[in-house]
């Protein structure tokens, strides 16, 4: 107990700004205009939604001096660990938690276990012990730290309540990658809220000053605070966002037993006719699809000898590889280039995308890590009809992509990028690029040539697409100002000298 007349050390849960309420301040302090959304664009399956952002809370300090209804405690199977987190509750608790946790005999990786909170504001502890993590056995870790998540939550709602402070689970004892196990614990408490968000008024995230960084940034991509930045975190997702209730997704696991594996769904009240049954569509249900041998379909692609569905599939399946890889990696690097993004759109509502090529520097950059990016940012852009803008001005040849590049891109790209790219916009060209890209669109790909537009000036990129739906980089104005005036005096020039030998023709034609 606080003397009489001090103030306490506990902080209540209720006075904390809101993870919503942090950026409505953030915008009054600002100059920032009311946002825009167009209802055709693509929406994140974490919907920006302010009823849950006010719930949510994010808080640097010790979980233990809460006062909310429950906080928290993660622990090992015994409930014995010295972790940070544990002393704090232990100490501030006092020693009958201890007697109370013997009567709990243990507890298992991913359950969730309640106790008195003794002498802490908070009424409850929640007892959860994390997995240990082996990347062997990720798929493991993951559902376990998802199990700790939910069955605190499925806990704090049984008992009704009204506030939970959770604290970073993954211990760093046990080996958990810090951002991996974030994405966890927000999708599912998001997923929670969204189901059974009546049932409780608070989640506070407790975090320690190096945990913070991290859940500042990852924490919009789950709770976006505005139609803006839900738009601009969904190319930050991961590939695996779980299921409805943020479960991690096992495609393994997706085998689904139907009483007449060989029946259509749609066609069950037909009963079996023996022989002549049509089998034809057995293969594609999900139990019986079976990948083959992958060195032999290798082999057969080498010979030219794997059908057209063989290949698409393979190439889908590279593909996906890749777009894993480039939501777990980490591309700020790339992304800090400036040299892909997404501005407004052309004169058909198509979206326009823009390159800089002045801002790619190919000997200096990880170009597999610049494919990577593409792929992240392009991935949900290409799902509807687009537009390249190009900007090939004051590029160097430290600048210009090579052709290898260019066609392992053209190769890893999936479909619908392809078929959704409606126009390039090729800006300011030289003649060696307009060479080299008649020579690439003849002879490396196929289907692109008519899609390339030559653009001498701004002024005819703004026949398709308006100015003021375009972002450019200054550099790219200025050149084209310049470019505009020289081209004016040059033709004055040629108007004068052509005046000059009218002139001159005419006097010499007089005598």
């Amino acid at each position: 107990m606080d003397p009489l007349g001090a103030p306490s050390q506990f902080v209540d849960v209720d006075t904390l700004l809101s993870w919503g309420d942090s950026y409505e301040d953030e915008l009054n302090s600002s100059d920032i205009t009311a946002e825009t959304f167009q209802e055709d664009s693509i929406r994140s399956p974490f919907l920006y939604n302010k009823n849950i952002n006010g719930k949510v809370v994010l808080w640097k300090g010790d979980v233990a001096l809460l006062n909310c209804t429950a906080i928290v405690n993660t622990s090992n199977e015994s409930l014995t660990d010295k972790n940070p987190v544990s002393e704090s509750i232990f100490m501030l608790a006092g020693p009958d938690l201890k007697e109370d946790l013997q009567k709990l005999k243990g507890c298992r990786t991913g359950e969730a276990k309640l106790t008195k909170g003794f002498n802490l504001a908070a009424r409850f502890i929640i007892h959860t012990v994390g997995p240990k993590y082996k990347s062997r056995y990720r798929t493991a870790a993951e559902s376990s730290l998802y199990s700790c998540y939910r069955n605190v939550l499925q806990l704090a709602k049984e008992q009704s309540m009204s506030s939970v402070g959770f604290c970073v689970i993954n211990s760093a004892k046990r080996g958990y990658p810090l951002e991996d196990a974030t994405h966890i614990a927000l999708r599912t408490v998001r997923r929670f809220l969204e189901i059974h968000g009546e049932t409780i008024e608070k989640v506070v995230f407790a975090v320690s000053e190096l945990e913070e960084a991290t859940y500042q940034k990852l924490l919009p991509l789950y709770f976006p605070r505005s139609l803006k930045e839900e738009s601009r975190s969904l190319p930050y997702l991961p590939a695996d966002i779980g299921n409805a209730e943020g479960e991690p997704v096992v495609p393994e696991r997706q085998i689904r037993i139907s009483e007449k594996p060989g029946a259509p769904e749609d066609n069950q009240e037909e009963e079996d006719e023996g022989l002549g049954v049509d089998l034809s569509f057995i293969g594609s249900h999900a139990f019986a699809r079976m990948e083959g041998d992958i060195d032999k379909q290798r082999k057969l692609i080498l010979q030219g000898q794997l059908s057209e569905a063989a290949l698409q599939k393979q190439h889908q399946r590279n593909y996906n590889r890749w777009l894993c890889q480039a939501r777990s990696e980490d591309l700020s690097d790339i992304a800090s280039l400036k040299a892909l993004y997404q501005t407004g759109v052309d004169n058909c509502g198509r979206t326009v995308m823009v390159v800089v090529g002045r801002n790619i520097p190919v000997t200096l950059i990880d170009m597999d890590k610049a494919l990577l990016y593409f792929i992240h940012v392009m991935d949900h852009i290409a799902v509807k009809e687009y537009v390249l803008v190009y900007f090939h001005t004051l590029t160097s040849e430290y600048n210009h992509l090579d052709s290898d590049f260019l066609k392992k891109l053209y190769d890893v790209v999936d479909v619908k990028y392809k078929r959704n790219l409606k126009a390039v916009y090729f800006v300011h060209p030289t003649f060696r690029s307009k060479v080299s890209t008649w020579f690439f669109t003849t002879f490396s790909v196929s289907g692109l040539k008519d899609k390339i537009h030559h653009v001498d000036s701004l002024h005819q990129l703004f026949s398709a697409i308006s100015p003021e739906q375009i972002d450019f980089p200054p550099f790219v104005l200025e050149y084209d100002a310049r470019v505009s005036t020289s081209q004016s005096h040059s033709l004055c020039s040629i108007v004068n000298i052509y005046t000059a030998v009218s002139v001159i023709t005419s006097t010499i034609r007089r005598y």
